[in-house]
């Protein structure tokens, strides 16, 4: 059906505007970490304020208040949870996955790439993707927590950085 009525339109310009209005208020009052995709639970937590607000703006048995409760819970749980891992290392290991070490000096790690269910032409594709033409200038290359790949250039001589202390490495 393309029209329906004019109160349904009305009523999805009102609630636009007051849920996004809403919305943005519970994002600049939890800050800026609420939206950052650092690993797994925040990409699901992006998703799903996003799946709440479509759903808040079209369904006509969702009154606005209840979306804005849902929105809510949705932010306070992603603050508690965070919170809780930046305090607990415990709860930190629970919730988030390590990065993970797939090429090392030049040489690609078998037993890191099969354990992350990676090709090394998924990798060699992220290399060509960074410009990348030899893989001999490659110190490492990591899956990190949020499923990014970073390359960090380099060589066999080159020595292991600090940035490279939390990774395993298989």
């Amino acid at each position: 059906m393309f029209f329906d009525s004019w109160i349904g339109l009305g009523r999805v310009l009102v609630v636009r505007f007051l849920a996004y209005t809403a919305l943005v208020l519970l994002l600049r009052v939890s800050g800026k970490r609420t939206l950052t995709k650092m690993n797994a639970f925040d990409l699901v937590v992006t998703v799903a304020l996003g799946s709440t607000l479509a759903t808040v703006l079209l369904s006509k048995s969702v009154a606005l208040a209840e979306g804005v409760l849902a929105l809510t819970l949705l932010i306070v749980l992603q603050y508690a949870i965070t919170w809780l891992s930046v305090r607990s290392p415990r709860f930190q290991a629970l919730i988030k996955a390590q990065p993970a070490m797939l090429v090392y000096r030049g040489d690609f790690l078998p037993a890191a790439l099969m354990d992350q269910r990676v090709t090394r032409e998924e990798v060699m594709a992220v290399l060509r993707a960074q410009g990348r033409t030899d893989l001999r200038d490659v110190l490492a290359v990591v899956l990190e927590t949020d499923g990014s790949f970073s390359v960090l250039p380099g060589n066999a001589e080159s020595e292991t950085t600090p940035v490279l202390e939390n990774v395993s490495r298989p």
